[in-house]
């Protein structure tokens, strides 16, 4: 998964090309879209209640605040990084510990570390086909990058909003060199496996004499699910990729861990894609951070996730809404999906008009419209959305509700 900051804001504002106006003095709607995304930004940062910190939206000020108390994080008084020594090097020993590899690599953002892990194994393996989900990552926000770039040929094991299954890499028609799974699997909900079927899928790819690579971009909070340790978790794989701005709220930077000889051709390969970046530890120390002070705190916000997913039903339900859906019904991770009968305008504008109005902004992410009279948005809970009750969110989703009859 890419490690650009504009991530999250891609799940709010798809790209949508502008059609004519209709009638004299019209706003086309792709600057409804903007005023929108404008105001939804200002609600959050003002608001009194969220269930998840404005994060990327935030000031630059606010932003460095991140490294308040660096010295806790790392001597200050070593010698700078120069093109991956020093703190990098302490970092990617750090990752490499959590994950319970011989190695890892810094990488400046999550495609490219991906790219690599991938293109090394194809010449390990002789094979540049990588079998993966039709919603993974790559598929769909990497602008057809394994190709493209790499030299790679993706093949997908299903479209279908679920992580694959065993029979599904065990009987897929060509030969692959790798599979790719991507933990949780996030356009489709943040959805995950069983552990069991995890291990199934892991297997049935080993039986294929297939090397088998998680995009773990969110692996740190896959956790709870699983009731795994990080280090259970990448052991299934051969190599594995993670992300330090996403849950843990880094300023970016991504890592790939796994046997010691393949990371160190990833090095080569970073150099070659332009990754050697002469100093970077100002979002090493960020990833510290997020290691030190967030992944410790995921177990929670996962756990509180699923009293919000049942509190959001719940609200909905007692409000008389025609239809809303929670996905999943019980999260995976800490973030979901929830749809509703409406158009994305309609309920993107109440939900603006929620935090404008009261202080209290109950959904922060923009809505998208996956098919006619639907809209789908996503929910994370993080350290905010801990001081919410069941109460709370089922009274702010009455009144959410409210605003749509409006």
């Amino acid at each position: 998964m890419s490690d650009a900051a504009g991530r999250n804001e891609r799940a709010e504002e798809p790209e949508q090309p502008e059609e004519a106006a209709q009638g004299e003095g019209a706003e086309p709607p792709g600057e409804r879209a903007r005023r929108l995304r404008e105001r939804r930004v200002a609600a959050h940062r003002g608001a009194r209640r969220v269930l998840a910190g404005p994060g990327f939206s935030t000031s630059l000020r606010e932003r460095l605040a991140l490294l308040d108390r660096a010295d806790e994080l790392y001597d200050l008084d070593e010698a700078s990084d120069m093109y991956g020594n020093g703190i990098v090097a302490a970092l990617e020993e750090k990752v490499a510990g959590l994950l319970g590899t011989e190695a890892a690599a810094f990488f400046p953002t999550g495609t490219m570390a991906q790219q690599v892990a991938l293109r090394c194994w194809a010449g390990r393996t002789g094979n540049p086909v990588v079998a993966l989900h039709g919603l993974s990552h790559p598929e769909l926000h990497e602008r057809g990058a394994f190709s493209r770039v790499s030299g790679l040929r993706p093949v997908r094991l299903t479209d279908e909003p679920r992580q694959p299954t065993a029979e599904e890499v065990r009987d897929f028609e060509e030969p692959f060199g790798a599979l790719m799974l991507e933990l949780p699997l996030r356009d489709a909900g943040f959805v995950l496996p069983t552990w069991e079927q995890l291990t199934e899928t892991v297997e049935a790819a080993r039986e294929r004499d297939a090397v088998v690579h998680f995009d773990g971009a969110r692996l740190w909070e896959t956790t709870v699910h699983f009731g795994r340790t990080p280090a259970e978790i990448a052991g299934l794989a051969d190599s594995v990729y993670v992300s330090f701005y996403k849950s843990l709220k880094g300023y970016g930077g991504a890592a790939l861990a796994g046997p010691r000889t393949l990371v160190e051709e990833a090095r080569a390969w970073r150099h070659r894609y332009g990754g050697a970046v002469f100093q970077q530890f100002p979002t090493v120390l960020s990833a510290l951070a997020g290691l030190e002070r967030e992944l410790p705190r995921l177990p929670e916000y996962v756990a509180h996730a699923r009293v919000v997913a049942a509190a959001l039903r719940e609200g909905f339900a007692a409000a008389g809404l025609p239809w809303a859906r929670v996905h999943p019904e019980t999260p995976h991770t800490h973030e979901f999906q929830v749809w509703l009968p409406y158009d994305a305008e309609v309920v993107g504008e109440a939900a603006v008009r929620q935090g404008e109005e009261t202080g209290t902004l109950l959904f922060s992410r923009g809505w998208q419209t996956p098919g006619p009279g639907l809209a789908v948005t996503e929910v994370g809970v993080e350290a905010a959305g801990l001081r919410w009750t069941a109460d709370d969110v089922r009274a702010a989703a009455a009144d959410f509700a409210a605003r749509l009859k409006d």
